[in-house]
């Protein structure tokens, strides 16, 4: 887990900083294709190189961590925003609105994540917020029903029967005695979901269905560089695809670590 956590704060810190760095003068702009060489090695003056179209791939790899990081977590928060309360109902209510919404979720569930993104991010356009809610969808049911499985379990027990007893009403009940005892594992679900959801916008990216082309980021930039390869033009692929890489490893050792500080048995048995 520390591994993860230092790989993700790594990442995290170069997406709130590159822009000091551009302004001190150390990064180059992510967007000047006019200043370079096309299609130069790796050298001193561009570190990762330069791509066929003029672009520094060292800026741009590290101006994509920015686009990385705020589709993936925008898309993460709107579907634990919409998959918990959900849940939370459902588990607690119970009878036909239970069966609305897990029929409904069961239908989104088994349409493959990336299927599902590509079609709406299709419909709803290039941008931040929309390849965020395209992204989203997919992982609804995941919180959805871990979260409804717990409140139904919990529903039941001797302190929420003593709370309903003293008058508390449903949404107190939710609010105050259920939610805090069904949400540990959300923030697990929260850190894998986001390291595929990199992978995700990678792929819409790679596509030409993410952000404009303008913008830095990794799937894009690989999809520029993949004709570069036959022409011995290596740098390119290779260092937007191990800064991917390299993330989506970090997110999901952090993932794997708060599962084990939740899970007793995974700890015992490491």
């Amino acid at each position: 887990m520390c591994i993860g956590v230092l790989v993700t704060l790594f990442w995290l810190f170069i997406a709130l900083f590159a822009p000091i760095l551009q302004g001190i003068g150390l990064l180059q702009d992510p967007r000047d294709l006019l200043s370079n060489i096309p299609g130069e090695s790796p050298s001193l003056r561009h570190w990762f190189g330069t791509n066929v179209r003029g672009y520094d791939v060292f800026s741009r790899t590290l101006f994509g961590s920015q686009a990385a990081l705020k589709v993936v977590f925008l898309a993460t928060f709107l579907s634990m925003l919409i998959g918990v309360p959900l849940g939370l109902i459902s588990g607690y209510l119970g009878g036909k609105v239970d069966k609305v919404l897990l029929f409904f979720m069961d239908t989104i569930y088994t349409i493959p994540g990336l299927l599902l993104s590509v079609t709406l991010a299709f419909i709803l356009g290039r941008g931040i917020l929309n390849v965020a809610i395209a992204v989203s969808i997919a992982y609804i049911p995941q919180y959805y029903r871990i979260v409804r499985n717990h409140t139904t379990s919990v529903k039941n027990e001797l302190f929420i029967e003593a709370a309903k007893a003293m008058g508390a009403t449903p949404t107190r009940v939710l609010s105050r005695y259920l939610f805090l005892n069904v949400i540990q594992s959300v923030p697990v679900v929260f850190t894998l979901n986001a390291a595929d959801a990199i992978l995700v916008l990678g792929g819409l990216g790679f596509l030409g269905l993410g952000l404009p082309e303008e913008v830095p980021e990794w799937g894009h930039d690989l999809k520029e560089a993949l004709p570069d390869l036959s022409t011995g033009i290596w740098w390119t692929t290779l260092f937007p695809g191990m800064a991917m890489t390299s993330m989506v490893v970090g997110l999901s050792f952090v993932g794997e670590g708060i599962s084990e500080m939740f899970n007793p048995t995974l700890r015992n048995k490491r």
